[in-house]
């Protein structure tokens, strides 16, 4: 099943039901918004799936799926924890730097709070005050859950586990060494988070979806030119349930928690990455300095995924950097 929501006027949007090859959507029957789905899924998403069936079957069914007209699936999270599971990732920027990493990172997963309070949309801008603060995309994936009990064990964690969907985390990395440096977490070094036009059910990505890992190449686009697609499955040290497991595990999670897996990253570098500090590094540890640029003004930036047919499976999340003004 896929679903999203659908700008109008309100902050929370409309949910609509989206076909499988993402042409057409429709609204629904007693069932206003996302965050009302994930918080009642036991009782509509039988409901919802039905919509959905019906959908693919009957192509005069519905409206036009306009992805520019799309929130986030959630529009604002009560929750957004995003971890760091490709820890080869935190290997190469570690290592840039000189500084080792401890083993415990490959035990005991990353993880941070970011602002969850208003997400961007998959096609609007990234709004940035200024260009030199390092504007940087992180292509990952997410998951939404439903209520999650406290200390849910890890054979427990992944039935909870509703949605799916892309990301670009924004990192502004000339900022975030100096907030690192206090040891209390980012706060400007992280603005808005966007995520994929739709987020779907598990089942939609069939084998591709095992041990709770998306086993798909992540694409990540600038300016129309293929910048990566590492494969998100393939070296993901901790899995979904993992990281579900680890959010909850001295606390409830209340239906509509985001879990982020971090940027994704594959130990083979042949496939490119999914931001531009991990090419940085790269750079850094090969040639001793660097050759890839941040992100500028007027940069377009892509993130999809594609089935086994190379049809969209997401949505893209295409998005352009503008200044912002005051």
């Amino acid at each position: 099943m896929k679903l999203a929501s659908f700008k109008n006027g309100t902050r929370d949007g409309a949910l609509v039901v989206v076909s499988r090859d993402l042409k057409r959507q429709t609204t629904t029957n007693n069932v206003p918004t996302m965050q009302y789905a994930i918080e009642n899924w036991d009782t509509v998403s039988s409901k919802l799936e039905s919509i959905y069936n019906l959908l693919n079957l009957d192509q005069t069914m519905g409206s036009t799926f306009d992805p520019a007209q799309a929130h986030s699936p959630l529009p604002r999270a009560y929750q957004w924890l995003d971890g760091s599971a490709y820890v080869n990732h935190v290997e190469l920027v570690r290592k840039s730097r000189g500084v080792a990493m401890p083993e415990s990172f490959w035990t005991d997963p990353l993880m941070y709070q970011g602002a969850s309070d208003s997400f961007v949309g998959p096609r609007d801008p990234i709004v940035i005050a200024d260009e030199t603060w390092g504007i940087d995309f992180e292509g990952e994936v997410a998951v939404i859950t439903d209520d999650v009990p406290m200390g849910v064990s890890l054979e427990k964690a992944g039935s909870h586990i509703k949605l799916i969907m892309l990301v670009n985390d924004v990192s502004l990395r000339n900022l975030a060494l100096n907030e690192l440096s206090k040891g209390f977490g980012f706060i400007h070094a992280k603005p808005a988070t966007s995520f994929s036009p739709v987020a779907i059910t598990p089942d939609e990505l069939g084998e591709s979806w095992q041990d709770f890992k998306v086993h798909l190449p992540l694409y990540t686009y600038v300016n129309n030119k293929e910048f990566g697609r590492p494969n998100a499955g393939v070296d993901m040290t901790f899995s979904f349930a993992q990281l579900v497991t680890h959010a909850a595990k001295t606390r409830f999670l209340s239906a509509g928690s985001v879990i982020g897996s971090g940027t994704v990253s594959n130990k083979d570098k042949s496939a490119g990455s999914s931001c531009l500090v991990e090419k940085r590094m790269i750079e850094v540890i090969e040639k001793g300095h660097t050759t890839t640029p941040f992100l500028c003004n007027d940069d377009i930036v892509r993130i999809e995924m594609l089935d086994e047919n190379g049809q969209l499976i997401f949505g893209a999340i295409e998005q352009r950097v503008v200044g912002y003004e005051t």
